[in-house]
């Protein structure tokens, strides 16, 4: 089971509960202000009642659209057998499905919460990674679901809609009244203006803000699981390269693509990294490294990215 200390787990509610905290309390003060109290209730209401009803709809949308395939015993036996290992240190009730995405861009992800979730590699990452390093990430993706990550992250986003939503039809409805208000019939707040204006940037900045909290414990947690700090160190290094020279060759080809850290979904690598590599090794597990990383055998390398009008698909 992931057990961080007791001071760590304490700072790290303090901190998800503030930025859930202002983002509610944003969230109510501009619904109200546009729509009144009794309509924010029922949004609320049906927003949490989407929350738990989603993560179902949403992970077969996400499958399909990554044209993901399922990864049994008989596809890649020891890849499911590490992953069975990972979900049963972190006290998962059920092990996550192995799923195999055909992208030739290297990535993880996870889905669903601790009953029921599935995580996806590409076929890239299988080709890059050590059998050391993806144990690593693929012990980072189940800390995600141990530490219902992707939970919390879509409660921050459904209230960072709701705002948007909002911030759009309030400044509507000021245009519209616009020729009331130059004609002194009307009178509109300079403070519920700026709120209008701003607030939609506000929840952007603590959604990242949340995002990078729970990426830095999801590494921790893969630190819990694995005892290994530096394989995930070292993927993450091998990941920032190769995807950072991919993206560079498209967009700005000899240059370094300016990414402000206030920006980021995820914290800067150079960070975590840093941070990684301050943990001392643990003893707690057996290694994991001992397994074959590569393609399943019948799964056929994906063609490279391609452009289409709607965007980068795969």
């Amino acid at each position: 089971m992931i057990r961080p200390s007791l001071s760590h787990r304490l700072l790290n509610l303090a901190q998800t509960l503030l930025i859930l905290g202002g983002m509610a309390a944003i969230a109510w003060i501009v619904l109200g202000a546009i729509v009144g109290p009794e309509t924010t209730l029922l949004i609320v209401a049906l927003s949490l009642a989407g929350l738990a009803l989603a993560p179902a709809l949403s992970r077969e949308l996400l499958l399909r659209g990554s044209r993901a395939r399922p990864l049994g015993p008989r596809d890649w036996p020891e890849g499911v057998a590490v992953l069975h290992e990972l979900a049963r240190r972190a006290g998962l009730p059920r092990a996550p499905e192995l799923w195999y995405v055909p992208s030739q861009v290297p990535n993880a992800f996870a889905m669903g919460r601790p009953e029921e979730s599935a995580v996806c590699v590409s076929d890239a990452l299988l080709r890059l990674l050590t059998p050391r390093e993806l144990a690593a990430v693929l012990a980072h993706e189940v800390a995600h679901i141990a530490h219902r990550d992707l939970w919390l992250m879509g409660l921050a986003d459904a209230m960072s809609r709701a705002v948007s939503v909002a911030s759009w039809l309030g400044q509507f409805l000021l245009i519209l009244n616009l020729p009331l208000l130059a004609a002194g019939a009307a009178t509109f707040p300079w403070g519920a203006l700026l709120l209008l204006v701003f607030s939609p940037t506000i929840m952007a900045l603590l959604q990242l803000s949340l995002s990078r909290r729970r990426e830095y414990d999801a590494d921790l947690g893969a630190v819990e699981l694995t005892g290994d700090p530096e394989a995930l160190a070292s993927a993450l290094t091998k990941l920032e390269r190769l995807t950072g020279r991919f993206w560079e060759e498209i967009f700005l080809p000899g240059r370094r693509i300016p990414d402000p850290s206030l920006l980021r979904t995820h914290p800067p690598t150079e960070d975590r990294v840093a941070r990684l590599r301050a943990l001392a090794p643990q003893r707690r597990y057996p290694s994991l490294s001992n397994f074959r990383v590569a393609p399943p055998d019948g799964f056929a390398r994906p063609a490279s990215p391609r452009f289409h009008r709607s965007g980068l698909w795969f």
